[in-house]
């Protein structure tokens, strides 16, 4: 058993003192207690939050950022981005993937996640045939986040189609393109290789209503249903107004609202983006018990819209973060921008805040562990016996915490500024941050740097 000690720590109830946290050999939180003693407990270095998770994540467009932002010689639009990423995913191998999703989970862990859901896509060989082993790109990603510590939920994606109506896929996406049985076949395979490793749980992403045809997608759900009826589904859905619009013209209605018509849409189900959504869909999403999967910095680099958060949590909606595209890896920069974009759209302050929870900060952190925890499909709900032991230690001595009492903290935390001042990160019980550093970082640059090099060099 391990045992850490809090100073302070935000639990389920808000910040209690004193708190001892007890985790057994299997990194799980046998007790949670405030106001206790810290007789042989490790004192934790600051106050402490439960670990967020980053509930959608495509990690091999880390390697890409900073790369699709030059203007072309027409209008720069979500589908221009899509084709330059389609370029650069023609030329990742097994071994890039690993390369750079080992340092993405290192960059998320310093940014504050403490688990991913990683929403993978590229199956694959650069000419579009299954590698001998079709898990092969699956299972590199699962080596990543295994050598870093990353929490993992690794959804393999159906991809068919390149428009509602069983549109051919294009040759660019060859290496996305699954048949049914080969996508459960992946998933299958993947619940082998994480048996018993309790960081990690396995789902599915049918990539989109434009890439997965109906009859595919209830053959899907219900193999997933067959290996476990609990294991997450995670699925893009209304991201631009030209899939709605394409939608409507397929089937007479919007993305949303389809998708509620014909699936048993629930808690297990995670609706990625959702930006544009009728008055009627706000509400019967929320309503599902779905999470909305909101990204806003690549929602923002990609010009896709807000989501209309106000009325979602009106109604009751659950919601989590994602870095997607990971053009930012740190949790505090999508929860601010949560907040602002919402500003924004508005054209008022404190969006997310409620008479309840008068600290938009707050409100955003909570919603998003208590989401993200839903749509990983693990135990991280919190700082909560049963739960995982993933936490976060705060640097106490971060300048823009100074001075900020329980009542502030979280605000300070999300609104003052870009300087990191995640301290530690704990993982199932295990300090996988020590003072902002990963043991390994230093050996995962030098692959991640090969992998850049030979992904530049083969534009």
């Amino acid at each position: 058993m391990s045992v850490f000690f809090a100073e302070l720590a935000l639990l389920p109830g808000g910040w209690r003192r004193n708190v001892r946290l007890e985790a057994d050999s299997a990194g799980n939180l046998s007790a949670v207690l405030p106001g206790a003693s810290d007789a042989g407990a490790l004192r934790l270095a600051g106050p402490v939050l439960p670990g967020l998770c980053d509930l959608h994540c495509h990690a091999f467009q880390r390697a890409m950022a900073g790369l699709t932002e030059r203007r072309s010689s027409g209008e720069d639009t979500f589908w221009t981005w899509r084709d330059v990423m389609y370029r650069f995913a023609a030329r990742l191998t097994p071994d890039d993937l690993e390369a750079v999703g080992a340092q993405l989970y290192v960059e998320l862990l310093k940014g504050g996640y403490t688990s991913v859901c990683e929403f993978h896509y590229v199956h694959n060989g650069p000419d579009g045939r299954p590698y001998a082993n079709r898990a092969e790109m699956s299972e590199r990603l699962l080596r990543a986040a295994q050598r870093t510590g990353v929490g993992l939920t690794l959804l393999p994606v159906l991809y068919q189609t390149a428009n509602f109506g069983g549109v051919p896929p294009r040759d660019d996406q060859r290496r996305f393109v699954t048949a049914t049985d080969g996508l459960l076949a992946i998933v299958a395979a993947l619940r082998t290789a994480a048996a018993g490793d309790p960081n990690v749980s396995v789902g599915i992403a049918p990539h989109s209503l434009r890439a997965v045809p109906p009859a595919a997608l209830d053959d899907a759900i219900r193999g997933l249903d067959a290996l476990d009826p609990a294991a997450p589904i995670h699925v893009h859905v209304a991201e631009q107004t030209k899939e709605v619009e394409d939608c409507l013209a397929w089937s007479g209605q919007r993305p949303v609202e389809w998708l509620l018509a014909h699936q048993p849409v629930s808690s297990r189900w995670c609706v990625v983006h959702a930006t544009h959504l009728a008055d009627s869909e706000v509400g019967a999403l929320a309503r599902s018990g779905a999470v909305a999967g909101l990204c806003p910095t690549t929602e923002a680099n990609l010009g896709d819209g807000f989501f209309r958060l106000a009325e979602f949590l009106g109604h009751g909606g659950a919601f989590g973060v994602g870095s997607d595209s990971n053009v930012s890896t740190a949790a505090l920069e999508e929860l601010r921008w949560l907040e602002y974009g919402q500003r924004l759209a508005h054209r008022r302050r404190g969006v997310a805040a409620s008479g309840t929870t008068p600290s938009p900060g707050l409100a955003l952190y909570q919603g998003a562990v208590a989401g993200g925890a839903r749509a990983s499909g693990r135990r991280i709900a919190g700082l909560v016996a049963g739960e995982r032991a993933d936490f976060v230690v705060l640097d106490a001595a971060a300048p823009q915490l100074c001075a900020r009492g329980p009542d502030d903290l979280v605000d300070a935390l999300v609104f003052a500024g870009n300087a990191n001042p995640v301290h530690d990160v704990y993982v199932g019980g295990t300090r996988v941050i020590a003072d902002g550093r990963h043991a390994h970082e230093a050996a995962i640059q030098v692959a991640y740097r090969a992998a850049a090099e030979h992904l530049a060099a083969s534009a």
